[in-house]
C-alpha cells in the first residue's frame, strides 16, 4: 500500500514510518527540512516538502496513495490558535482530496476531555468548529466518514514516552532541573495515561489495514500515572526533592505545561486491545523514567 504520512520525521512519525516500511508499505512522508527528507531517505520513505500551512503539498500527497496518516500538529502553546487553524485546514484538505474514494485516513487525535473519570473509545470528542481545541478536527474528520472517507481517529494517551521525548514529561523534567525540586500539583493524585512510542508506532500500523470507518482507537498502555508518582521518578533520576506545588503557582513553576499538570485524565484501551491483538511490550513511564534517558545532559 502506498502510504501518505504527515509529521513523518516527528517523535510519533518517525516511529510510524519504521513500522510502515517493516510490514512492507511504501512510504511518503511530508517533511520541513532537508535534513528531515536526508533521514527519511535513509529510513527507505520518499520525503515531500512542506508544512502543514503548504495546503498544495498536502492535497497533492493524499491524491498519489492509498492510505493517509496525519500525524502532524504545530503544537505551537504560545498560539494555540494557529495550531488549531492549521490542523482544520490540513484535515479538511485531506478529506476532500479523500472524498468518496473509501481511503483510509487516520488521523492523531487525543483522548476525549472528560476529567475525574475513565474515559473510553464510546467516548465523543463532542467540541467541533475552526474555534475548538485542534480545530474540531475529530468531529470534521468523522462527518467524512459519511461522505466516501475512511476516518479513523487515533487518540494518543497525554504522555507518549521514551527516548528522545522532547513532549510534555521532558518539559517537567526540565521544570524540575530549572527550579531544584520535582514538583507535583495539590495531592499529585490526578492521573495521566501513557504510552510508549514504539507501541503507539505498533498500534498504528496495526489499524491501518483493520480499523472500521468512524472508529476510534485509543494508543494508551497505562490507563492513569499518579502525577506524585511520575514527580517522584523525576527527584530520583534528578537527585531532587519532592514537593507539592499549590495550584494557583503552577504555571509560574512548571510553564505552559502547569495548565495540564493538575488534570486527571484516566483513559482506557480496553475496546482497542480486544478489537486490534494489541498488546503493549514496551516499559511503561515510570521504567523509562527509571532508565536515566530523560535525565542525559
Amino acid at each position: 500500500m502506498k502510504v501518505f504520512v504527515t509529521g513523518a520525521s516527528g517523535w510519533i512519525g518517525s516511529a510510524t514510518v519504521a513500522e510502515l516500511l517493516a510490514d512492507g508499505h511504501e512510504v511518503t512522508g511530508l517533511v520541513r527540512s532537508e535534513a528531515s527528507a536526508d533521514r527519511l531517505r535513509s529510513a527507505g520513505a520518499t520525503p515531500l516538502a512542506g508544512d502543514l500551512d503548504d495546503l498544495d503539498s498536502i492535497r497533492r500527497g493524499a491524491a498519489g496513495a492509498d492510505a493517509v496518516i496525519h500525524l502532524a500538529n504545530k503544537h505551537d502553546w504560545s498560539d494555540p490558535a494557529n495550531s488549531n487553524r492549521a490542523e482544520r485546514a490540513s484535515v479538511e484538505t485531506i478529506a476532500e482530496t479523500l472524498l468518496g474514494s473509501d481511503r483510509p485516513f487516520l488521523f492523531a487525535s487525543g483522548v476525549a476531555f472528560a476529567p475525574g473519570r475513565v474515559v473510553t473509545e464510546d467516548d465523543r470528542d463532542t467540541p467541533s468548529g475552526p474555534d475548538a481545541p485542534r480545530g474540531g478536527s475529530e468531529a470534521l474528520a468523522m462527518d467524512y466518514a459519511e461522505r466516501g472517507v475512511h476516518s479513523v481517529s487515533l487518540r494518543f494517551a497525554p504522555t507518549v514516552h521514551g527516548a528522545g521525548d522532547h513532549g510534555f514529561i521532558a518539559q517537567i523534567v526540565r521544570a524540575a532541573r530549572e527550579r531544584g525540586v520535582s514538583g507535583y500539583i495539590g495531592d499529585g493524585t490526578n492521573r495521566w495515561p501513557a504510552v510508549h512510542v514504539v507501541d503507539a508506532a505498533r498500534l498504528v500500523a496495526r489499524a491501518l489495514g483493520s480499523a472500521p470507518a468512524g472508529s476510534v482507537v485509543h494508543a494508551v498502555a497505562e490507563e492513569g500515572v499518579p502525577a506524585r508518582d511520575i514527580a517522584e521518578a523525576i527527584g530520583s533520576g534528578l537527585g531532587l526533592r519532592v514537593e507539592s506545588i499549590e495550584p494557583d503557582r503552577a504555571v509560574e513553576h512548571f510553564g505552559w505545561i502547569g495548565r495540564f499538570f493538575a488534570l486527571d485524565l484516566p483513559a482506557s484501551s480496553a475496546a482497542t486491545r480486544a478489537r486490534f491483538g494489541w498488546a503493549p511490550t514496551a516499559p511503561t513511564l515510570l521504567e523509562d523514567l527509571a532508565g536515566g534517558s530523560y535525565f542525559a545532559a
